[in-house]
C-alpha cells in the first residue's frame, strides 16, 4: 500500500467538502493517507485518514524527518499562508532528496513569490499589469546598517511620482494583514518618520473589482486554469479578507477579457516551474486586470472555485503526487456563493439551510485563533437564481440566518 502524506499549517475545514472526498478516494485506490497538521483540530470527519497534530514551531527538518519517519512514499504541500508554503518548500528540498516527491513549488520560486517586491518585478518582466509601486527599506529608514540620509526624501519623491492615494503593503504579510493606508503626502510623512517596523511595497491605489484565481499543474505537464472568484471591491483602504460576498458566476466581459491574462500566468507558472496550485490575486478596473500578487500556496477560495467548476485540485495535488496527474480544462458550471455571518450557525439553522439550498460546507471561519463566525458555500445552476433567493429567504424567516445585510448582498448578486 502507497503512503501519501499531506502537510497543513492551517485549519482543515476551510477545505471542506474536498478534502475528504480525496482522501476517500484515495483509500478505495489503496493509497494511506496521513495529516501532518501544525494548526487546528481535525477528527475523522475533518480528514478521514490517519492525523498527527504537530508543534506549530516545527522546523523544515523536523517535518521532514516525521513524513519520512511514517514511510511516506510522497507528500503534497497544502499550506497557507505564504510563511508556511516556505516552510513546506524547504521541506520539499529536504524530501525530495531523500527520494519522497512532494509537491509543493520550489524553494527558490517560493521565496520570491512570498516577497510582492520580487513577484511585481516577475509579473512586470512578463507583460502583466501590476500597480506601480516602489519598495520602502524598514532597515534603511530606521538608519539600520549603511547610512543612506536622502532615502527617506527619495521615496517621498517617488510616491509623489506615482500619486496618491498609497497603500503600504508589508512584503512577507498575506491574506491582506498589516496593509496600512496612506491617504496624502501627510499620511506618507507620518509613516516614513515612524518608520515602519517591516519593509513594504508603497503602492498605488487601483480601484476596482478584487478577484483571484487558481492555476493547478506542474512544469511540463501544464496548468489548470480553475474559474475566477470575485472576492469584494478594491478601493482607499484594505478590507477583511472575507469581509464581502466571494463568488463565481456569470461575467461574460470579464471572462473573456481575462483569456490573455490567463495565458500570460500559466507561462509564468511554467518559466517559474511552479509544482502544485498557485493563487493569483487581481483586480479588474472594468477594462483590464491588475494582478497584485501570486501566492505559491493553495488559495483561501480553492472551496469555491472547486464547487463552481465540478473539480476537486486536493484530488489533483495527490494525482501529481503519485503521479497520475492530466490537467484538463476546469470552466465554470455553476454558480458558487461564499458568505461570512457573524454569528455560529444553530443546528435548527443548519437543517433549514441544507434543507433548501445545495450547501457545499458551512463551518466556523477560525485565523489564528479568532473567531469570525461561521462561513457558508453554496451552489445552484444559471436560471436558479430566484428559486435559490427565495430559499434563503425562507431560512431567514425560520432562523434568522442570514443577517439581513448578507441577505441583500445574496439577493443583489443573484438579480443581476
Amino acid at each position: 500500500m502507497r503512503k501519501l502524506a499531506f502537510l497543513r499549517s492551517v485549519d482543515i475545514r476551510r477545505a471542506d467538502p474536498y478534502v475528504q472526498r480525496c482522501v476517500r478516494e484515495l483509500a478505495r485506490d489503496g493509497v494511506r493517507t496521513r495529516l501532518f497538521h501544525t494548526h487546528g483540530e481535525a477528527g475523522e470527519d475533518d480528514f478521514p485518514g490517519e492525523r498527527l497534530r504537530v508543534d506549530p514551531g516545527v522546523t523544515p527538518s523536523e517535518l521532514a524527518g516525521l513524513v519520512a519517519d511514517w514511510g511516506a512514499d510522497a507528500a503534497v504541500s497544502l499550506s497557507l499562508p505564504c510563511e508556511n508554503a516556505l516552510r513546506d518548500a524547504a521541506v520539499k528540498w529536504l524530501l525530495d532528496a531523500r527520494g519522497i516527491p512532494t509537491v509543493m513549488t520550489p524553494l527558490a520560486t517560493t521565496w520570491a513569490l512570498s516577497d510582492k517586491w520580487e513577484t511585481k518585478r516577475l509579473l512586470d518582466r512578463a507583460g502583466l499589469d501590476t500597480p506601480r509601486g516602489v519598495r520602502a527599506d524598514s532597515d534603511l529608514l530606521a538608519g539600520r546598517g549603511v547610512p543612506v540620509p536622502a532615502y527617506a526624501e527619495a521615496l517621498r519623491a517617488g510616491a509623489e511620482e506615482i500619486g496618491f492615494p498609497l497603500l503600504s503593503k508589508p512584503l512577507w504579510d498575506s491574506t491582506s494583514m498589516g496593509i496600512r493606508a496612506l491617504p496624502d503626502a501627510t499620511a506618507l510623512d507620518g509613516y516614513l518618520v515612524g518608520p515602519p517596523e517591516v519593509s513594504a511595497v508603497l503602492e498605488e491605489c487601483v480601484a476596482g473589482d478584487l478577484c483571484s484565481v487558481d492555476i493547478v499543474g506542474r512544469p511540463g505537464g501544464g496548468y489548470q486554469v480553475l474559474p475566477l472568484c470575485w472576492t469584494g471591491t478594491a478601493g482607499a483602504e484594505p478590507v477583511f479578507t472575507f469581509g464581502d460576498l466571494r463568488w463565481c458566476g456569470p461575467r461574460p466581459d470579464a471572462d473573456a477579457a481575462f483569456v490573455p491574462v490567463a495565458r500570460k500566468l500559466t507561462a509564468l507558472c511554467e518559466e517559474l516551474g511552479v509544482y502544485g496550485s498557485v493563487n493569483v490575486d487581481m483586480i479588474y478596473t472594468g477594462s483590464r486586470y491588475v494582478v497584485l500578487e501570486i501566492n505559491p500556496r493553495v488559495g483561501g477560495a480553492t472551496t469555491l472555485s472547486c464547487a463552481a467548476s465540478d473539480t476537486n485540485t486536493f484530488r489533483s495535488l495527490a494525482d501529481m503526487a503519485l503521479g497520475r496527474y492530466t490537467p484538463a480544462p476546469a470552466p465554470r458550471t455553476r454558480w458558487a456563493v461564499e458568505f461570512l455571518s457573524p454569528e455560529r450557525l444553530s443546528a435548527s439553522a443548519r437543517a433549514e439551510l441544507t434543507g433548501r439550498l445545495d450547501v457545499v460546507t458551512a463551518h466556523e471561519l477560525v485565523i489564528d485563533g479568532t473567531s469570525h463566525g461561521d462561513i457558508v458555500v453554496l451552489t445552484l445552476a444559471e436560471g436558479e437564481e430566484e428559486q435559490a433567493v427565495k430559499a434563503l429567504e425562507a431560512v431567514h424567516t425560520a432562523s434568522g440566518f442570514p443577517r439581513p445585510e448578507v441577505l441583500d448582498k445574496v439577493r443583489a448578486l443573484l438579480a443581476r
